[in-house]
């Protein structure tokens, strides 16, 4: 395994300057085999160890798609935009929809899930334009850049983060270190928990920029196991909507590399 230290240019985040990462090969096998491009980076947070793949990239900012619906949950909540993650706010007005499990009415409980986009542009248009710059900028969000609309700046490729944020920022919440109440970040995790085992807990949620080329997929989250935490993101190249299970598949993958989650069977 080598250990690089790497001082990105002004067009990579600055986040990741000076960042020292040991970089996989086991990881990068995983994206060989998988035959597509991407990048994996992961926190021990209590060792303070990075590790990952394509470091490269890791520190190059992305639209962040979905993945946008955490800290858009936080921000609902803690400007009132919403009471709770229980409060149905999304009112399906019966036009068809891209998922069918997006056609009904539901709250951040059922829409995070689902990643019901209508229902996150609601929430957003409910928070307003200048609350929402206010909240990018205190959680330092990648880079805060609010452009075509309140409803639409997550996917028109305005705001950008890199992998490493998205691991930095996610380590917060999961040590309910933001600037937020406990109750809020507690709320919030709940419902970005995926699977649970006896020993570990995965939270986390995916996002990909739809069909335009190029195209980018996304599984950002962290693991909770043996009472330590492992925060981790995963971006990629997406040539096809096929490719799309691939985010999940070679991120857990990769966390298994450092010993995390159950081993397939």
């Amino acid at each position: 395994m080598r250990r690089f230290l790497f001082l990105f240019a002004f067009l990579l985040s600055p986040a990741a300057l000076a960042l020292e990462i040991q970089t996989s090969p086991q990881i990068a096998a995983h994206f060989r085999d998988a035959k597509v491009s991407g990048t994996f980076v992961m926190l021990d947070v209590g060792a303070q160890r990075w590790i990952g793949h394509n470091t490269a990239r890791a520190a190059t900012r992305y639209s962040p798609a979905s993945t946008f619906k955490i800290p858009n949950s936080l921000i609902g909540l803690a400007t009132g935009s919403v009471s709770s993650v229980d409060e149905v706010f999304y009112h399906y007005d019966g036009t068809p929809q891209y998922l069918k499990s997006w056609e009904h009415d539901m709250g951040l409980r059922g829409a995070l899930p689902v990643s019901n986009v209508s229902a996150y542009q609601e929430l957003a248009r409910r928070i307003g334009l200048t609350p929402m710059q206010q909240n990018l900028s205190l959680l330092n969000y990648g880079n805060k850049t609010i452009e075509g609309g309140v409803d639409q700046f997550w996917l028109n490729d305005s705001l950008k983060i890199s992998a490493v944020e998205q691991v930095q920022f996610l380590t917060r919440l999961a040590q309910g270190a933001l600037p937020y109440s406990a109750e809020i970040q507690a709320a919030v995790r709940e419902i970005t928990l995926l699977e649970t085992g006896r020993n570990w807990k995965l939270y986390g949620k995916t996002g990909w920029t739809g069909r335009k080329q190029p195209s980018i997929g996304w599984f950002v989250g962290w693991v909770e196991q043996d009472g330590k935490l492992y925060s981790f993101a995963l971006n990629m190249d997406i040539p096809d909507a096929s490719d799309l299970p691939k985010r999940i598949d070679i991120a857990k993958a990769s966390l298994r590399t450092q010993g995390l989650l159950p081993t397939v069977k």
